[in-house]
């Protein structure tokens, strides 16, 4: 475990510009996304809607190498509907927005319930109270985005992947950084 943490910390520092022009990047593009939230949720939903349709179709061409194996009807039918779902999006791609912003509050809603369960039954251990808080918060986001539909469904999935992204940057500058004021431990012989 020792050599693995050595190593990751080694190949941050060797590496730690690169680390920090990525985070940068990211930041970017994620600031851009939050500034044009319609065309990245279109992005992101034109996205979805092409990797069900490349799923489905991998599904069916599989289904058809294996017949054999039993679950053929059921594969062609699961590539079908990835196909018909995919296709949905890519056609009716305002639709699929708000399909998709319907799935992510009502996800954000039952994540934020889940959450606030798992924390009381945390309770009383030390940091119980975050977890409450993460998952109110989750609620909250769910029920704001789930009032404000149709709506929503422009910006909403644009602003919370730019967010997404941000955070992704920031997690990265942040871990080069860290790196590069850390001591390289040397390996005793």
């Amino acid at each position: 475990m020792a050599n693995i943490i050595e190593d990751a910390t080694k190949t941050l520092q060797e590496n730690r510009g690169w680390f920090i022009a990525l985070g940068v990047v990211l930041i970017l593009v994620g600031t851009a996304a939050i500034l044009f939230p319609f065309l990245a949720t279109l992005s992101a939903e034109i996205f979805v809607g092409w990797l069900l349709v490349i799923g489905g179709i991998v599904q069916i061409v599989h289904a058809f190498r294996v017949k054999e194996w039993g679950g053929f009807l059921w594969e062609v039918l699961i590539g079908v509907l990835e196909v018909v779902a995919g296709g949905i999006l890519l056609f009716f791609p305002l639709a699929g927005m708000v399909a998709l912003t319907v799935f992510l509050a009502v996800m954000f809603i039952i994540e934020g319930a889940f959450r606030a369960a798992l924390a009381f039954k945390l309770k009383p251990q030390a940091g119980w109270g975050w977890v409450l808080t993460g998952g109110i918060l989750s609620g909250i986001v769910g029920v704001l985005i789930w009032a404000q539909l149709p709506s929503s469904s422009l910006w909403a999935l644009g602003l919370l992947v730019g967010i997404n992204i941000i955070m992704a940057g920031w997690t990265l500058v942040m871990l080069a950084t860290s790196a590069g004021n850390q001591p390289s431990e040397k390996k005793s012989a």
